[in-house]
């Protein structure tokens, strides 16, 4: 190489030189928290109820995804049913809204062919009341509306039994085959969609409503006002993301790896302070 050739490129060295300084500085040592290139996405379309579910996953979406390798596409749903359906139809890879008790009944009516992950989090599930104070202020007769699916229901006479007003709860109970020795103040119970019940809290003919965690926050309602309400521990309701057997997107694993992530549980405990929603 002649000296002219070998200053031409001593110079062409210093002018790229000065161009990663003028962009920012000298090149960088590679990041720990790379963020994957859009085109090596690998695109996850969940199912969610809109809080706190599709929340969580937007803090997924937002903080953790990309440098996952994830596109993460969010669909909000505002009742229980929809969900499966899509996601049974191969219209969504992942759903994230249920818990064991509800995904086993699910399967068991409509022959789904699912798995889940671990519990993320757990809403308690509790009883409000625009009339009384206390449980123990329930009239002889008074109406109780109260989830028509059984998985939920049991919840609910689990509590009053709790509380002293319903006996001899099994498994098996369920308001319409409660015997007056089980139901001794004559309790009569108004069955619906857990969406429909939170509208009936203004109804005056309800004593008592009970609500599913996620439409007591869509509702701004608080557990710290409930007449009855779950405790965390022990307790077996969990939601977790629930996919297809049939799974073939790599990213429902990479998804439910994300959903444990510390980070999602310190999100968990600072959005929802008041204990609504507990990381599972």
């Amino acid at each position: 190489m002649s000296r002219f050739t070998r200053s031409l490129a001593s110079l062409a060295a210093a002018v790229a030189t000065v161009a990663l300084t003028a962009c920012g500085g000298s090149p960088a040592a590679p990041s720990s928290e790379t963020t994957a290139p859009s085109e090596a996405l690998t695109t996850v379309k969940v199912g969610a109820s809109p809080v706190p579910h599709a929340r969580i996953l937007e803090y997924v979406k937002n903080n953790l995804a990309q440098a996952a390798g994830l596109d993460l596409q969010i669909v909000e749903f505002d009742d229980y049913v929809q969900p499966n359906e899509a996601l049974a139809s191969k219209e969504l890879d992942a759903n994230y809204f249920q818990h064991l008790p509800y995904l086993e009944a699910q399967i068991k009516e409509r022959g789904y062919q699912f798995e889940h992950g671990a519990g993320v989090h757990i809403e308690p599930y509790a009883a409000f009341s625009k009339k009384y104070k206390s449980a123990n202020e329930l009239p002889q007769g008074a109406t109780i509306a109260i989830t028509n699916d059984a998985s939920n229901q049991i919840r609910g006479l689990r509590l009053l039994q709790g509380a002293g007003l319903l006996t001899g709860i099994t498994d098996s109970s369920n308001v319409l085959n409660l015997t007056k020795a089980q139901n001794p103040k004559g309790f009569k119970f108004i069955e619906n969609q857990p969406e429909v019940i939170v509208q009936q809290l203004d109804d005056p003919k309800i004593d008592l409503a009970f609500v599913n965690g996620n439409f007591i926050l869509t509702a701004g309602l608080s557990t710290k006002d409930a007449l009855l309400a779950e405790t965390a521990k022990d307790n077996p309701y969990a939601n977790f993301l629930v996919w297809r057997t049939d799974n073939t997107n790599p990213g429902v694993a990479k998804l439910e790896t994300l959903l444990h992530d510390p980070k999602v549980a310190e999100f968990i405990k600072t959005t929802w302070p008041s204990g609504d929603v507990l990381p599972g």
